[in-house]
């Protein structure tokens, strides 16, 4: 028998995957009858599961952990035990006549945030997004294998490897992320469509009567995003989309564009009384009132918070601001200056669109501009998404309780309403109806507005790829226990309660700023910090009548505090829409940003959360902190001279 090797195949490669293989089958081997959690932390307690395959051992089977004998649990999938681990350790199972021994050393908990910190400043650094995500999973899946018990060299490629087959896989096979995925490029393909169509001519045309000015083409642009309140990823694709030729056209920068789109869609979803961020907002209100036995419904404890929900609030004043005093600074004013003298329009970077695809979108002179073809597809979205939600949703016997409020049941109908389908259905329906618009009228033929579909769906390719990384990221910071190192660092800094808002919205905008999920961000705080203000308001003697004030404030700055660290981090999935729908640099859309935002969260905290956690009247800490932004943007701001 004789092996021949394929001269362009160097047989060091050769070697190497077999060294792989055969490594990888003997880690495999050695943890048969163990099932580690993917990492192992030090001081987070760990579910290791037992499998026992021989029949003859299913009697009696004895774990021992440093050969301390630990206490087995069953459930429906089999033995279990939970262990912390502190330091490396010995785990051994004996079972009959058979043993396994595996060695577990266990991470530091602070590495689990050098990964998104990684990415995040690499982003900003090198202004590039694809390296710096894949730069900062690299580096964790590779921290993970080495402490699994494998060489740095095993440890990089087997980490190089689990980035695509492990992360990037499991953070695509989710059903939500799908969804998003899906509705992302139903959008772009309605976009594409209605700007072939002349939808999108018709409606430049109509607003540019409206929009005169650059002042007056910003507020139309910002008046869009209040009025699409019910959901953020709708509102940033349809107002970016829409208003990208009007901006163009008005010599408004893409940056400045992509952040009036950014900082209207998630602020008002989040305090809007019935949005699709309701549901999750009142879920996890309501597991830490469950937790210290308020007698109060968790809506009644959102709406109580809103009056303390200064960073969203005081975002849309500011915004407001700029725009009315024709005002910028920073790197922002940069852009604007140089979009305000360009000679020309724009164009799209050809990272988002190819030459191809931009040729394939050009709207033909021959067409006429028909507002109608786009402004009906645009309506069916938001009205189909308000339709779905209700429909998703709807519970008869909510709505027949007529001890219920109007809005109590309206908040309960969009609370259970499944946000991903109302999204897909809405998009969907906003397609067929742009593809009916185009073929009835004659404008293009069946295979050109498909081809026009699926070129519209390739627009949405950068963005998927960005989104795809971010999930990944925000993937291994839950296998890192990335959030659980952030609330330990909290809870374990004794505090008057007062400064506990605070705190809890600097920790909620770091923690959404290193995971890009302000969901997630509040899904692991609100059970936590509610509890922590009880007990420690309890602890410092005071009643329920002064802990409250304090309680209500605490919820308000976990949703603010995630608004705001969503806005900064660059593995946002709203930050990284609002450059797509705008067509604007990823980069250059979160350094503008960035200095906007810190500003107002640094004078909601010490103008609002603070004083008012000390007992200030609330109304005076908005006169203060929208007067301080106001004489901010006139002392910081410079106008643009066009």
């Amino acid at each position: 028998m004789t092996f021949t090797v394929h001269r362009s195949v160097p047989f060091w490669c050769l070697l190497l995957l077999l060294f792989l293989f055969t490594h990888s089958q003997h880690a495999r081997s050695q943890t048969t009858n163990f099932g580690l959690p993917p990492v192992v932390m030090k001081n987070v307690e760990a579910t290791i599961r037992v499998n026992i395959q021989e029949s003859s051992a299913l009697t009696s089977p004895k774990v021992l952990i440093n050969g301390v004998h630990v206490k087995l649990s069953k459930d429906s999938k089999g033995l279990y035990f939970n262990y912390t681990f502190t330091t490396k350790s010995d785990l051994h199972l004996i079972a009959g006549s058979k043993s396994k021994s595996i060695t577990v050393d266990p991470m530091p908990l602070w590495l689990s945030i050098l990964p998104p910190l990684i990415a995040i400043l690499m982003a900003l650094l090198t202004k590039e997004v694809f390296s710096s995500l894949f730069a900062g999973l690299l580096f964790g899946t590779t921290v993970i294998f080495k402490y699994a018990g494998f060489n740095f060299f095993m440890a990089f490629f087997k980490g190089l490897f689990a980035v695509v087959d492990t992360y990037l896989l499991q953070a695509l096979l989710t059903t939500d992320h799908l969804s998003i995925i899906i509705f992302c490029m139903l959008i772009g393909g309605m976009v594409t469509l209605i700007s072939m169509n002349g939808g999108m001519k018709g409606i430049v045309s109509i607003l540019s009567r409206y929009a005169h000015s650059r002042r007056s083409g910003q507020m139309i642009t910002f008046l869009m995003g209040l009025l699409i309140f019910f959901d953020d990823y709708a509102n940033t694709l349809v107002v970016g989309n829409t208003m990208r030729p009007v901006t163009d056209k008005l010599k408004i920068s893409r940056e400045k564009l992509a952040y009036l789109v950014d900082s209207t869609s998630a602020p008002i979803a989040a305090v809007a009384f019935i949005t699709t961020w309701i549901g999750a907002e009142l879920s996890y209100i309501q597991e830490g009132v469950e937790q210290i036995g308020l007698e109060a419904s968790a809506y009644s404890v959102f709406l109580q918070s809103l009056r303390y929900s200064f960073y969203p609030l005081l975002t849309l004043f500011f915004v407001f601001f700029l725009i009315w005093q024709k005002r910028d600074f920073g790197p922002m004013l940069a852009f604007e200056k140089k979009a305000s003298q360009a000679t020309d329009q724009p164009s799209d970077s050809p990272t988002r669109r190819t030459p191809q695809i931009m040729k394939e979108l050009e709207v033909s002179d021959a067409i006429p501009a028909k507002w109608f073809n786009a402004l009906i597809p645009v309506l069916v979205v938001v009205f189909g998404t308000i339709a779905g939600l209700a429909y998703t949703g709807w519970d008869q016997a909510v709505w027949d309780n007529s001890a219920l409020p109007f809005t109590n049941k309206l908040s309960h109908i969009i609370g259970q309403a499944d946000t991903f389908k109302a999204l897909i259905w809405s998009s969907l329906a906003g397609v067929m109806m742009a593809l009916f618009l185009t073929i009835i009228q004659k404008i293009l033929t069946l295979k050109e507005s498909i081809d026009g579909l699926v070129n519209g769906f390739k627009t949405m390719l950068h963005a998927i790829l960005i989104l795809s990384l971010a999930w990944s990221i925000a993937l291994l910071t839950e296998h890192l226990h990335t959030a659980e190192f952030i609330t330990n660092s909290l809870k374990s800094i004794a505090i008057h309660p007062a400064f506990i808002p605070a705190i809890t919205f600097v920790f909620s905008a770091f923690i959404a700023f290193s995971t890009g999920s302000s969901w997630g961000t509040m899904a692991i705080i609100y059970p936590l910090i509610l509890p922590a203000t009880w007990k420690i308001g309890l602890e410092w003697g005071w009643d329920q009548a002064m802990i409250m004030p304090v309680f209500y404030n605490v919820v308000s700055t976990v949703l603010a505090g995630s608004v705001l660290g969503d806005h900064c981090s660059p593995i946002s999935d709203t930050t990284i829409l609002s450059s797509l729908s705008c067509s604007c640099n990823h980069i250059n859309h979160v350094r503008t940003q960035l200095p906007y935002a810190l500003l107002v969260g640094g004078v909601g905290l010490v103008m609002g959360t603070i004083p008012t956690a000390l007992g200030w009247p609330i109304w005076l800490s908005y006169l203060l902190a929208i007067g301080a932004l106001y004489a901010l943007i006139r002392i910081m701001g410079k106008r643009i001279k066009v």
